[in-house]
């Protein structure tokens, strides 16, 4: 049956090939959906799905205004399902092969000004413990572009190089250094000094770095409504604000002051150059915008 073929390549997913838990979890979302689809054509096994069948799913799919990026998704979902049934022998013919991929829409990130980000972690200036935690935590993802789970998952030891780097371990585990810069380091310097402590209440064995009133490590939804928050008490709207929009800041930012794209793709852990060059166009709309002060514009 095909939808058991499907559990099976997502379970190969997950403990053969070490994909991330959230890929793992949309490719089975779409492979689930797509499964679901050829049931209704009358498709029962995978050694029926043509040709045909995957063309008019993705057909259909950007019939009903599916973005071209989930619909470029979900090809690779199906063409990897197919190419592991091949390679098991489950299948004769890999009927995806050769079929083009649709285009990817080029959507922007959001960003901040520079202004609205010292704003905001200018905002966070008491010196309560949760206040001294809330600016470590925001000039760290501002400072560093880490990912929301990069933030949660971050260790005291991965503060290396005697305090100027961090040791993140990003997607795939992929290891990579980051410097900590001046005002970040300041922010972890005082939570650590001042703060970390009234958190974990002498627990020696907690090891991350940011560490809720239970004395636990922060889930992504606690990191988001600090952010929120934070954000709210200078006027800027909770959607445009995020973990990734910091994210998306440091990188257009550093970019917007001469950063080398290679560099900055270093940085973000970013695995394909492609993924980075998004920035430049960010960089590229924000002199258009500029552009349109000139009084002959």
């Amino acid at each position: 049956m095909i939808a058991d073929d499907v559990e099976a390549f997502l379970s190969a997913l997950e403990f053969e090939r070490g994909m991330s838990p959230n890929t793992c979890e949309a490719y089975g979302s779409d492979l689930r959906f797509f499964s679901a689809w050829l049931e209704k054509r009358g498709r029962r096994l995978s050694s029926e799905v043509a040709r045909d069948d995957i063309a008019d799913f993705l057909r259909d799919e950007r019939d009903a205004g599916m973005k071209g990026s989930t619909r470029a998704r979900r090809t690779a979902a199906i063409r990897m399902w197919l190419r592991y049934l091949k390679e098991r022998r489950m299948i004769r013919i890999n009927p995806s092969e050769l079929m083009d991929s649709p285009k990817k829409e080029l959507v922007l990130p959001r960003v901040l000004s520079e202004a609205e980000v010292a704003s905001l972690l200018d905002e966070v200036k008491g010196d309560s413990p949760r206040d001294l935690r809330d600016r470590a935590m925001l000039e760290t993802m501002y400072g560093c572009g880490l990912r929301v789970t990069e933030v949660c998952e971050l260790k005291m030891d991965d503060i290396v190089a005697e305090g100027e780097l961090l040791r993140i371990f990003g997607k795939g585990s992929k290891e990579r250094l980051v410097p900590i810069g001046k005002s970040a380091g300041n922010a972890l310097n005082a939570y650590f000094d001042s703060a970390r402590g009234s958190f974990t209440k002498g627990n020696l064995v907690e090891t991350h770095v940011f560490v809720t009133r239970l004395g636990r490590p922060f889930t992504r939804q606690g990191v988001f409504k600090i952010i929120k928050e934070r954000a709210a008490a200078v006027g800027i709207a909770p959607d445009r604000i995020s973990p990734h929009v910091l994210r998306h800041c440091f990188a257009s930012h550093m970019l917007a002051h001469g950063a080398d794209i290679r560099v900055i793709q270093e940085l973000l852990g970013h695995a394909d150059i492609g993924t980075t060059q998004v920035y430049t166009h960010v960089d590229t709309a924000r002199f258009f915008e500029i552009h349109k002060l000139h009084p002959r514009h």
